[in-house]
């Protein structure tokens, strides 16, 4: 071969310049190890090649490019110097021939070969095959194939030492096939990598694609990122560990799922639900019992019983801290204020307040959820309240619970057993949510207007406070301390410009609303707020004082006469009470008895047990006609009505006996029942009055209609204590046994 070498080490500089004295010939041999600096004897191969010097230039920087020519091989037979310069004895080696058959065939294979090889190597030329191939002694051909080869110095340096051509020309077929093995997986491994990164690189554009066509449409980025953001959720959330394990695994199914099905927005729905609900947050209670006391003093007048619930409550809580929140229901007329009470409780220990009205509510997915496989898919009233509550343990108002219906959607009233049991409550199962939920922190509170529809095991979990209604005094309260400011505020107007007289005021509750409630109350007193508006803004009045007068003249005439009991004692007519959904009435009963065949006439659209009462009555008559002074056979010469005015009204219900019958023996002996007495309870055949329900709104409503005497059971002295002091002072109370007692008060003697 003809090389270009540079020499830049002192004695290899001073060999060069002898060698240029002498005959321009040189021994090259290899260094063992390259790494050496100056090298010894030891350290270089003993075989080499005799050189000579064709060109010689020296550079800038102190070395010298030589061009060489390699002529012979030669090997190392003794050192003469090493100083300046190494200096040897050395033998030329001839190459030794074998059998020329297996040469050419050797040499033919090594052809084949290398022909081969400079088609997978990008390292040789074509060209180099032409002139290899035209060789036609084996020795030259093996060296300048070898030249041509990828080797490594020992590789190259054990051909040189092969002196035997038949050896050497098989060692160097064999390393030019590894060669072509080394770079067929060299090839392989190659367009792996290439098809890997190809498909990288279009996996990175198309994504980039997609960032760009997301930010166009004014979308965050893609669903990495979002990923991402729903991992931290989670991680944020403080969720159970089990409800933790299935968010994460929902999220890994998310990953995969193609955001373009069905079933992404499904699992994104339900991992969002996941991440909103509070599983851990907790609002700290207020336990301050005073405080509590004056929130809800300040936002209602009265309804002590309940008031007096929740400060107990407290006051548990502080003792042990670790109380399960109860689950009371108010029952009540409409306009007593159960639902702002509620929020009121809520404010008083500093909790947050969730309403979910049931109203109507049939269908059993509203109060579980709905399975996640259906779509549109949502979870219960229960959860959605949760969520929106933000905390374990909220104030939750389930408002209208007796207005639950059934159908064939299911029964939602047993879905609610579960939510209302504290021994269950605390794994609360939701269709959607799937996992269990916490509610035992939670404190339920029901309202109702009426506890018969509301089925038993349901009633059975509930602790009921009743609220009866307000009496005349408490109205009057309300109304100057709660109704007039804030309708005032709402009306624009200032107390100054608009005053009420107390005189006012209870004119507008006896003749202007009948109820138990203040809603009515309420509209009226905006009434007058928006009239006494008007009049301010069209007039030059600077302030309107309401009187008696002013309210005929700004809401016009009486609704209501103001009470409902007699002018004077009337025969064949008694004054009942009724407990009704709108709190306790008065029931006027009008026996008519005229000549007939005994036939029994019952009108006023009376329901079953009213009938009942009333034919239960007319047989106690009978079977007294001695003591009543009545002839043993009247009943067949007579027809009796019995009537219940407001004929459009149902009535029903088991406490109009003792007063069905009463008004029965006055038609019939002609004695006049006292116009100052009504009365409630039931009676059975014999004359026993059995006791009755709702006596303090039935007593209220005998103090609105201005009785003054009420008949009652004398099992019912118990409810006594129920009803407030100021209606207990404007009636008198007879307890009895027996009908005969309700006949000796109920009645004026024949004189």
């Amino acid at each position: 071969m003809v090389l270009h070498l540079d020499v830049g080490r002192e004695q290899s500089v001073k060999a060069l310049e002898q060698a240029m004295v002498e005959d321009h010939k040189l021994m090259l041999a290899a260094q063992k190890d390259s790494s050496i600096n100056e090298p010894s004897e030891e350290d270089l191969y003993e075989m080499g090649t005799i050189v000579y010097i064709k060109q010689m230039v020296k550079l800038p920087n102190g070395t010298s490019r030589i061009l060489v020519e390699g002529l012979e091989r030669a090997e190392i037979q003794a050192f003469k110097q090493s100083e300046p310069y190494f200096a040897v004895d050395y033998e030329v080696i001839d190459d030794e021939h074998g059998d020329d058959v297996e040469e050419q065939a050797l040499m033919r294979m090594l052809v084949s070969q290398f022909d081969e090889y400079t088609k997978v190597s990008k390292k040789v030329k074509r060209e180099t095959y032409e002139t290899v191939k035209d060789i036609t002694e084996p020795g030259r051909l093996a060296d300048i194939v070898t030249s041509h080869l990828s080797l490594k110095l020992k590789q190259k340096q054990r051909i040189l030492e092969i002196i035997y051509i038949p050896d050497r020309l098989d060692h160097i077929i064999q390393m030019i096939h590894n060669e072509k093995e080394v770079l067929s997986m060299e090839k392989k491994i190659g367009q792996r990598v290439k098809r890997s990164m190809e498909r990288t690189q279009k996996e990175y554009y198309l994504r980039e694609q997609l960032k760009a066509i997301q930010k166009e449409l004014g979308e965050r980025d893609g669903k990495n990122s979002e990923v991402a953001q729903l991992k931290e959720k989670i991680a944020e959330a403080d969720m159970p560990e089990r409800v933790e394990k299935v968010a994460y695994k929902e999220l890994d199914r998310y990953e995969k799922v193609p955001q373009s099905s069905a079933e992404s927005s499904v699992i994104r729905n339900y991992i969002d639900w996941l991440v909103a609900l509070p599983w851990t947050n907790e609002t700290e209670d207020n336990l301050d019992v005073k405080h509590a006391q004056k929130v809800l003093d300040e936002d209602h007048y009265g309804l002590e019983k309940v008031k007096e619930r929740v400060l107990e409550y407290l006051a548990v809580q502080q003792l042990t801290e670790s109380l399960k929140g109860p689950i009371l229901c108010l029952v009540g007329p409409p306009g007593v204020g159960k639902t702002s009470l509620a929020r009121s409780i809520a404010r008083s220990i500093d909790r947050h307040f969730v309403r979910a009205s049931l109203g109507g509510v049939r269908d059993e997915a509203e109060i579980r959820g709905h399975r996640r496989t259906y779509v549109g898919a949502m979870p219960g009233r229960i959860i959605q309240g949760m969520k929106k509550a933000e905390t374990i343990n909220p104030v939750f108002l389930l408002d209208e619970i007796d207005k639950m219906a059934s159908d064939f959607r299911g029964d939602p009233s047993s879905a609610m057993l579960e939510v209302l049991d504290p021994e269950q409550n605390s794994t609360f199962s939701d269709h959607f949510v799937e996992e269990p939920y916490d509610l035992s922190k939670v404190m339920f509170i029901a309202t109702a207007n009426n506890l018969a529809t509301i089925p038993g095991p349901l009633l059975d979990r509930m602790e009921v406070i009743s609220i009866a209604g307000y009496t005349e005094l408490e109205k009057l309260h309300i109304t100057k301390e709660h109704l007039i400011p804030k309708q005032l505020k709402e009306n624009g107007l200032t107390k100054s410009q608009l005053q009420f007289r107390d005189e006012a005021i209870l004119k507008l509750i006896r003749m202007y609303t009948r109820e138990a409630g203040v809603r009515n109350l309420e509209r009226e007193v905006a009434s007058i707020c928006r009239k006494a508006a008007k009049i301010l803004v069209s007039t030059d009045k600077k302030r309107v004082v309401l009187t008696e007068k002013q309210i005929e003249e700004l809401l016009g005439k009486p609704k209501y006469r103001y009470g409902q009991a007699e002018h004077e004692h009337q025969i064949g007519a008694a004054t009942g009470l009724a407990y009704t959904q709108a709190g306790g009435d008065t029931l006027s009963i009008e026996v008519s008895v005229v000549h007939g065949t005994g036939k029994l006439t019952l009108t006023g659209k009376l329901g079953d047990v009213m009938k009942e009462s009333a034919q239960a009555a007319l047989s106690y008559v009978r079977s007294r006609a001695d003591e009543l002074e009545l002839e043993s056979d009247f009943y067949d010469k007579y027809d009796v009505h019995i009537h219940i005015p407001e004929g459009a009204t149902p009535k029903d219900g088991p406490s109009a006996g003792i007063t069905i019958a009463t008004a029965l023996v006055s038609a019939f002996t002609n004695q006049p029942v006292r116009k100052e007495v009504g009365m409630t309870g039931e009676i059975t055949l014999r004359g026993r009055v059995l006791p009755i329900g709702g006596l303090k709104e039935k007593s209220l409503s005998a103090h609105r209609a201005g009785l003054t005497t009420i008949i009652m059971p004398e099992e019912n002295d118990k409810d006594l204590e129920e009803i407030p002091e100021s209606v207990r002072e404007g009636l008198t109370f007879i307890k009895v046994k027996h009908l005969d007692e309700v006949l000796d008060h109920a009645l004026l003697k024949k004189e």
